[in-house]
């Protein structure tokens, strides 16, 4: 099956290009802090508990949470899969290559370094307004797939992060006339391989989000604090931890021990951590304030 041949830069203004990628952010942004806010809004998905913050505080939450996303996700990806770019802070031949750390536009952002960043943000804001850290995570927590939804479809625009090859009927030759202008040639081949970013987006975003919404408003779960964020970061971590058998492993980091591949690595901690959180709800009363 033939990749599109969808052009990454949507429209540009002078010398500014609108990237998909970038679009993808902003919407998943967006759409997030209004689905937030609907739920902060929303006292009966709570009681006997209460929300825990107002929609002003949410408001300022936004900005933490966004620069946890863009920090974290940027410095993850050259902690992750490419470290070179810290060495290169200090090596580089000149300041091209020292400041490509900090060149976004270039891609590179790993979820799992995102992650880490929000979760950062999310600890030190809910310390500094005396929020209940939990209750803000189940804030947070149904909303994150919308995100990740809008990013996988930007990663397929891009032709970037796709499978390993595959012959099925559906399998994708990720090689048009943009990717073969942007690189001189197609990274990917021209075998069919898996588009595992619509796989990620239908799973990871989709189906993650359905869980969610189910655990939020069927389920009654925001009154035991944790539960929702545990569901996420187990269904999340199962999810990506199945997908990497048939997502092409990062360039260098083919043979790691045991068959793995680092989103494995990097999804094992997450569902740990998951599960606990939902044993640890499970076994606790509904709190009352």
């Amino acid at each position: 099956m033939p990749f599109p041949d969808i052009e990454p830069v949507w429209f540009s203004i002078g010398p500014l290009d609108i990237r998909w990628y970038a679009l993808a952010y902003v919407a998943g942004i967006v759409l997030g802090w209004w689905y937030a806010s609907r739920l902060t809004r929303d006292n009966a998905v709570w009681q006997p508990a209460k929300p825990p913050m107002t929609t002003v505080q949410l408001d300022d939450l936004v900005l933490w949470i966004t620069l946890g996303i863009i920090l974290g996700g940027r410095f993850g990806y050259a902690l992750f899969y490419k470290p070179v770019l810290y060495a290169n802070l200090f090596t580089g031949a000149d300041w091209g290559e020292r400041l490509a750390l900090f060149r976004l536009w270039d891609g590179g952002m790993s979820f799992h370094g995102g992650l880490i960043g929000v979760s950062l943000a999310i600890v030190l804001f809910a310390r500094r307004s005396r929020i209940r850290l939990l209750s803000v995570g189940d804030l947070i927590a149904p909303v994150v797939p919308i995100g990740l939804f809008f990013g996988r479809i930007a990663n397929f625009i891009n032709g970037e992060l796709w499978g390993r090859p595959t012959d099925a009927p559906w399998g994708m030759v990720f090689c048009n006339r943009t990717i073969e202008t942007t690189y001189g040639f197609c990274p990917a081949g021209d075998v069919a391989r898996h588009p595992s970013q619509l796989y990620e987006a239908g799973l990871e975003g989709i189906a993650l989000a359905a869980i969610l919404w189910l655990a939020v408003y069927k389920w009654r779960l925001l009154t035991k604090p944790g539960y929702v964020t545990g569901i996420f970061l187990f269904g999340y971590g199962l999810v990506r931890a199945s997908l990497e058998n048939v997502r092409q492993p990062d360039f260098g980091l083919e043979n790691l021990p045991l068959g793995l591949t680092m989103g494995m690595m990097l999804s094992i901690p997450m569902m740990l951590v998951g599960a606990w959180l939902v044993w640890r709800a499970w076994s606790r009363p509904p709190v009352a304030a």
